[in-house]
């Protein structure tokens, strides 16, 4: 599943359920279901919804 980065305007590919990478390989972790914080400079970016479809339920992170 691929979430909107609106800080960055960029995608942010999921590698699990709370981490993701962009296309520059720089990795973030979910801080909640519309943000998540790039691990190398500690910003913190507004997301589009990090939900798990997995289980056909929300995460309700």
């Amino acid at each position: 599943m691929s979430i909107f980065n609106f800080t960055k305007s960029e995608f942010l590919f999921d590698s699990g359920d709370d981490m993701a990478m962009d296309t520059e390989g720089h990795i973030y972790v979910r801080v909640s279901d519309d943000s998540a914080m790039d691990l190398e400079s500690g910003e913190l970016n507004f997301t589009s919804g990090w939900d798990s479809y997995e289980d056909g339920q929300d995460d309700l992170w």
